[in-house]
C-alpha cells in the first residue's frame, strides 16, 4: 500500500514518489506520513507495469511534499485525451465563489480530527468558498460490501493472470494458481505470518464474462458514482467534496494486530467510483500527521488539484518527521518502538 512511498518522501528521500492506489493507498500513507496524495481519475494515467488488483480501480499517483509537486509529476505521468498541464491552474483563488460539499458523515470519532478539520474548514471559507454542510451519506444498496469484495476477486485473478503471462521466459510463476503452489511449497516463509485466502477465493471464481462479476462491478459503480459523488455534487449544488482522510496511526501491535478507531473519510467511495481523490496535510494529533481530502467528479483532476493548492497555500501544515537517533541495528529500532 506505497509503505515504501510515504515514508521516502517525508525524509525527504526523494523529490516525489509515486504510490499505486486500488482502494487507499495513496491517500492512506499519504496521510500517516504527513505529505500530499493525489490518485487521479483512473484511466488517465496508464496502468502497464502496475502489479495489478483491479482493472476498474488501479492507478498510479504522485505523492509529494506539496500540491505543486503533484501537480508537476501528474504531468509528467498523465497521458490520453483527458491529460492537461496540471501546474498552470494552480492559483492561490483557486477556491474563491466554490461552493464546497462538507461531509460530515465521514468525520469518524477522534475529536482531535474533528477540530483540526474545523480549522481546515476555516481556512478553505477564507479563502472565498462557501461551505455547504452534507449531514447524510448516500444510501448503499444491499450486499454492497459484499459486490465491492466480488468486484476485486474477480479482477484480481484475471489481471493478474494477464499480468503474469506477460513477464520474460525464467518467471515460472505464470498464473495465480502457480503463484499459490509457489507460496505451498515454500510455506515456512511465503505463509509465515499470513495465509492465501483471499488468492484461493479468487482463483475459484471464473471470467469477467460472468453474470456475477458483471452485476457486482454495475452495483458498486453506479453506488459510488450516479448514486454516489455524483449525486451529491449535484443535489448539495457543490464542486467539491471534503472530508478528514484518515486515522491517526496506531500503535504497532505485533501481539493483537493494529487497532483502528472509527475510520473517518470518504475515500472507499471515491476508489471504487475511479474518481480523483487529493490529500493535503492539515496538521497533527500528538505528532503523528493527519490530512483534508478533497474529491471530485470524473475527470476534475486539474479542478481538485487547483482546490487543494488554495487551501495548501494559507494553511502550510506539513509536519517534518522526526528520526530516531542512530537506529542501525533491529535491537534499537525494537527498543524505539517499545516506548
Amino acid at each position: 500500500s506505497s509503505s515504501g512511498s510515504g515514508p521516502a518522501m517525508a525524509a525527504s528521500l526523494a523529490a516525489g514518489t509515486v504510490g499505486t492506489e486500488t482502494n487507499g493507498s495513496v491517500i492512506c500513507p499519504s496521510n500517516a506520513n504527513g505529505i500530499v496524495g493525489f490518485k487521479p481519475t483512473v484511466g488517465l494515467v496508464p496502468q502497464q507495469y502496475i502489479v495489478p488488483i483491479s482493472s476498474s480501480q488501479d492507478t498510479a499517483g504522485p505523492m509529494t511534499k506539496s500540491v505543486r509537486g503533484a501537480a508537476m509529476m501528474l504531468s509528467a505521468m498523465a497521458s490520453g485525451p483527458m491529460k492537461t498541464d496540471y501546474v498552470s491552474g494552480l492559483t492561490d483563488n483557486a477556491l474563491r465563489g466554490v461552493r464546497v460539499g462538507v461531509l460530515r458523515y465521514a468525520a469518524g470519532s477522534n475529536s482531535d480530527i474533528d477540530n483540526l478539520f474545523d480549522l481546515a474548514l476555516q481556512e478553505i471559507e477564507a479563502a472565498g468558498a462557501v461551505l455547504i454542510e452534507i449531514e447524510d451519506a448516500p444510501p448503499r444498496p444491499d450486499n454492497f460490501g459484499r459486490d465491492a469484495s466480488a468486484v476485486l476477486n474477480y479482477e484480481f485473478k484475471a489481471t493478474l493472470n494477464d499480468y503474469l503471462a506477460s513477464t520474460p521466459s525464467p518467471v515460472t510463476t505464470r498464473t495465480l494458481s502457480d503463484v499459490i503452489a509457489f507460496n505451498q511449497e515454500h510455506a515456512d516463509v511465503e505463509l509465515a505470518l499470513f495465509g492465501q485466502d483471499i488468492f484461493d477465493e479468487s482463483n475459484a471464481l471464473g471470467d469477467l464474462s460472468e453474470a456475477a462479476y458483471t452485476s457486482a462491478r454495475d452495483n458498486v459503480q453506479a453506488a459510488t458514482r450516479a448514486g454516489g459523488i455524483d449525486m451529491l455534487l449535484r443535489e448539495y449544488d457543490v464542486e467539491v467534496l471534503v472530508a478528514p482522510s484518515g486515522a491517526v496511526t496506531p500503535r504497532v501491535d505485533p501481539i493483537n494486530g493494529d487497532v483502528w478507531p472509527s475510520f473517518p473519510g470518504a475515500g472507499g467511495m471515491a476508489a471504487i467510483a475511479g474518481y480523483p481523490h487529493l490529500t493535503v496535510p492539515m496538521g497533527t494529533v500528538h505528532s503523528l500527521p493527519v490530512g483534508v481530502s478533497f474529491i471530485g467528479g470524473a475527470n476534475q483532476d486539474a479542478r481538485i488539484l487547483g482546490f487543494g493548492y488554495a487551501y495548501e497555500s494559507r494553511s502550510q501544515l506539513r509536519a517534518e518527521p522526526q528520526y530516531l537517533p542512530d537506529a542501525e541495528a533491529l535491537a534499537e529500532i525494537e527498543s524505539a518502538m517499545n516506548k
